[in-house]
């Protein structure tokens, strides 16, 4: 008799040959261009930041230019990513998928291609992961909580609400026993450091003061998701479950993980929530963190995927593809 048990098998996407992966590479930007035509809606990307103003009147000049840069940048960060995977064994074994979901998650969302402050923002904040993720168990880590809270400071240029971001990391020194006074303060003046450079030279050359009045713009609170279409709407809340089934997968294994790894892990959760969080309350930057939602997102759902080789999670890793084919094709559709 015939056997109907049908094993769907991540095999050759978790390690795939290097042809392989440079076709789902080269898919992925053909997805990317399938949004060239898109236009996010004006009412959930706005920026104060000089930084961030210009870099987006270049990006609006220079249409193909600027969709080039954006690829080049989340190229850089998607090896950024496999690099931090492999060092800090986040997935315990080689798995190609943290890559290629970040990458597609971003080439599906046409409204951040053209947002090229959000992409370098992530660069700066994948970078602070590094060195954050090199302070376990370490309570004298001062030089390290100094230069990762730099980095996120440095992209808190760009996208100010970004500087909320250090708080949260406060937690991950609690969750890696690194948490002391020594490494709070080093935290601190790594995160001031910029602001104090930059208000300093826009006193200089604007001694008037009149734009510090509009330095709280960007914290404009808000409900950005009423401003958005029906399709995204429904493409959120489809990715919101797929996440959730992933994470029951990923906490109900994580005994197997090693100490260090389960505390990079919650940390990567706590992340996501607050960059969720984030998104929905700031109503004039819900874009901007939408690539460490990519991030956060990739890292965690790969996990399962990866390391638990059932039908279940290789349905739910197809139904995840055809929720982004679907979102990039009813986005080609209405625009």
């Amino acid at each position: 008799m015939p056997n109907n048990n049908i094993r769907i098998s991540l095999k050759n996407v978790i390690a795939p040959p290097i042809p392989m992966a440079v076709l789902m590479v080269l898919g992925i930007v053909l997805i990317w261009i399938a949004g060239f035509g898109y236009e996010p809606t004006s009412t959930i990307v706005q920026f104060n930041s000089p930084l961030a103003v210009n870099l987006q009147l270049f990006v609006l000049s220079n249409h193909i230019l600027s969709n080039i840069l954006g690829v080049v940048i989340t190229l850089l960060n998607a090896f950024l990513i496999a690099q931090l995977n492999n060092k800090f064994t986040i997935i315990r074994t080689r798995s190609f998928l943290p890559v290629f979901i970040f990458m597609v998650l971003i080439a599906s969302w046409p409204s951040i291609h053209m947002v090229l402050c959000a992409h370098l923002a992530l660069t700066f904040f994948i970078m602070s992961l590094f060195v954050f993720f090199e302070m376990y168990r370490d309570r004298n880590a001062s030089e390290q909580a100094f230069l990762g809270s730099l980095l996120i400071a440095t992209a808190s240029l760009l996208i100010e609400p970004f500087i909320l971001f250090i708080p949260v990391c406060w937690i991950g020194f609690m969750r890696f026993y690194s948490f002391s006074l020594r490494t709070f303060l080093a935290s601190v003046f790594g995160a001031l450091v910029p602001w104090v450079l930059y208000l300093a030279m826009r006193i200089y050359f604007q001694p008037d003061l009149q734009w510090l009045n509009t330095l709280a713009t960007d914290f404009y609170i808000g409900v950005p998701i009423i401003e958005l279409p029906l399709n995204e709407i429904i493409y959120m809340a489809s990715a919101a479950v797929i996440i959730l089934i992933g994470l029951a997968g990923l906490f109900s294994n994580l005994h197997s993980d090693a100490i260090h790894t389960r505390a990079k892990l919650n940390f990567l959760l706590f992340l996501l929530i607050a960059a969720f969080i984030f998104s929905m309350i700031f109503i004039y930057q819900f874009l901007v963190f939408l690539p460490v939602i990519a991030l956060c997102y990739a890292l965690l759902i790969s996990h399962p995927f990866t390391l638990r080789s059932t039908n279940f999670y290789g349905i739910l890793f197809i139904v995840f593809i055809i929720v982004n084919v679907a979102f990039v094709i009813s986005n080609i559709i209405l625009n």
